[in-house]
């Protein structure tokens, strides 16, 4: 699930106009990570900003349009929603964000700010423990977090049924969802819900 977890996230800065680097290819699984390890993705943004963060740490599309490098860490355990003791019982989530690894980075990337991005399949949807692990995130260095949510409602949206993605499985699949009507935007969602209601 790693890997189509990472392609959803790759593809996501990639429309965004990103450049996208997989610094390690190999999985690691009988010893701890190293530092370079530790890095999922690393994304350079050609057209970036004056890298001004947002305030906030639950990011969207607009709020990257700053950012000009970043190190990004995807969690895809698509099952769980994170909450202040997911993160208490794995504590490995913020090794991306330690200073070893963000040095590694810094190698690649070149010199400047770093954001530190992490990407969740969601969080809790209690309002004081969502509110206390986006705290936790935080005090522990992440700079913003995108969930699989926003970043497949954006893909859904980009994706055109007339143009034919023969570079992009996923893009590709979801092209073919949308044009036969398994999936649709969610501007069609919202006024197909205004019609219902209407009816009723």
């Amino acid at each position: 699930m790693s890997s189509v977890s990472e392609w959803v996230v790759r593809e996501y800065f990639e429309a965004l106009g990103f450049l996208v680097q997989q610094p390690v290819k190999y999985q690691v699984a009988a010893r701890r990570k190293r530092a370079e390890e530790e890095i999922d993705l690393l994304v350079m943004n050609p057209l970036g900003g004056d890298h001004a963060l947002p305030s906030k740490i639950l990011w969207k599309s607009p709020d990257l349009r700053n950012v000009t490098r970043a190190v990004v860490s995807v969690r895809g355990w698509h099952t769980d929603k994170f909450s202040p003791k997911t993160l208490e019982l794995s504590p490995e989530v913020f090794r991306f964000a330690e200073d070893a690894a963000m040095r590694k980075a810094s190698g690649v990337l070149g010199e400047g700010p770093v954001a530190r991005i992490l990407c969740l399949p969601d969080l809790t949807s209690t309002e004081s423990l969502r509110k206390r692990t986006l705290e936790m995130l935080r005090g522990n260095g992440i700079d913003g977090v995108l969930l699989f949510r926003t970043m497949l409602l954006e893909l859904v949206a980009h994706v055109e049924t007339q143009k034919s993605y023969e570079k992009s499985d996923l893009l590709q699949i979801l092209r073919l969802m949308k044009n036969y009507d398994l999936i649709k935007d969610p501007q069609m969602d919202l006024f197909a819900s205004k019609r219902r209601k209407r009816k009723a």
